[in-house]
């Protein structure tokens, strides 16, 4: 049996290994043996961990028989088994080309917990499985372990308990549209675009995309192409493919999709209508936040005032470009933040920041712009201190 270095590759990312970006050339010291005369073993590096592929359709997922196989042209070497990620059971073997073929890390030393973990169970970050140590939701040979550097071979017996995914089938987000490529919704404030914390449990919009998305299911942001702040309400489009995923990526690269976003700022602005070309960057001594900078990236917005009353504009803000924050660093830095904005202006019953249009061209062809109302609370009429 021939194996070549797009086999390995194309075993790799059915394993979750590698993704469709990496090219063969990331492959390298190929060898190929046959350690009985119904069973193939290629031997390959990727990304400096060595790997092993066995082809053999006798082998019936059983570990040891594995290891034996491997062990047979690798003597000294320590396996690691990845299970198949396609299976909600612990098996390891995949169909490829006719045959069952097994994937094994190998490592001619002790690996540690957290990188061994990662690698046999890649629907979790190696982060994630940090975080579950730490937590105490690992077992070695009957002890309780919290340390991800703790080193681990062939011979140890793991115990893995991990909670119970929460069920979000009854959450509902509004459905603005969806077709075949493509979900878009409309984001109520107070929910997270995705997860921060993958051990976190709260409901997120990428929660509820999983429903309806192909992409992304082995990791905390299926579907999930641009995103929204906890505060901000509105408009977000979800890829339901890889293919959707990819169309959209390029088109928000290369700022072909449109956003209005519609504010109330405390302070009016200087002049009906602005264009704000200050770059931006981190604010270190506030992380996690940004500030303007001139040595920061380039950053552009166009304002535009609707209506005034008071001390208070309603706006429509149109970003050219998609810096975390921009919009709000861009109006605090003219003198008039976005009303409710604890970060970067004064605290509110809500942030006054949404998400109001959104236009672009679709996968399936024809340009699209989606809309959601004004919350009633933006009309400035409708403000109780104005």
């Amino acid at each position: 049996m021939k194996i070549t270095a797009s086999d390995c590759l194309a075993i790799l990312r059915k394993f979750g290994r590698a993704d469709t970006s990496v090219t063969t050339s990331a492959i390298d010291q190929l060898a190929v043996r046959h350690p009985r005369s119904i069973s193939t073993l290629a031997s390959f590096r990727y990304q400096k961990q060595h790997y092993a592929l066995l082809f053999d359709d006798t082998a019936a997922d059983s570990a040891d028989y594995i290891r034996q196989q491997v062990h047979s042209a690798h003597p000294n070497a320590h396996t690691f088994l990845v299970v198949n990620p396609s299976s909600s059971l612990t098996t390891y073997g995949l169909p490829f080309e006719g045959k069952d073929v097994y994937l094994i890390a190998l490592d001619s030393n002790t690996q540690r917990l957290d990188a061994y973990l990662a690698a046999t169970y890649p629907e979790y970050s190696r982060a994630s499985w940090q975080k579950h140590i730490k937590a105490g939701r690992i077992s070695i040979n009957g002890r309780t372990c919290t340390s991800p550097k703790r080193g681990i071979t062939d011979d140890d017996t793991l115990d893995i308990t991990l909670p119970s995914a929460p069920d979000y089938s009854r959450r509902e987000l509004p459905i603005i549209y969806i077709d075949d490529d493509v979900i878009v919704v409309d984001k109520p404030i107070g929910v997270l675009t995705h997860r921060k914390n993958p051990l976190d449990d709260e409901f997120t919009v990428a929660d509820f995309f999983r429903r309806y998305t192909t992409h992304g299911l082995d990791t905390d942001r299926p579907g999930v192409v641009h995103r929204l702040d906890r505060d901000t309400s509105g408009l977000l489009i979800g890829a339901r493919s890889s293919t959707a995923y990819d169309w959209l990526k390029t088109q928000f690269a290369d700022r072909a999709i449109t956003k209005h976003y519609t504010a109330v700022l405390d302070g009016v602005p200087r002049a009906r209508e602005l264009r704000i070309d200050v770059p931006i960057g981190r604010n270190p001594r506030a992380p996690g936040t940004f500030r303007a900078d001139a040595s920061g990236k380039p950053a552009q917005t166009i304002l535009r005032v609707v209506e005034t009353a008071g001390e208070r504009a309603l706006v429509s803000l149109l970003p050219r470009t998609g810096r975390t924050h921009q919009l709000r660093v861009h109006a605090a830095h003219i003198g008039t933040p976005i009303l409710g904005d604890r970060i970067y202006g004064q605290a509110a019953d809500r942030l006054y920041l949404h998400a109001h249009q959104l236009t672009l061209t679709l996968p399936s062809g024809g340009t699209h712009t989606f809309t959601s109302a004004i919350p009633e609370s933006f009309y400035l009429a409708r403000q109780p201190d104005v």
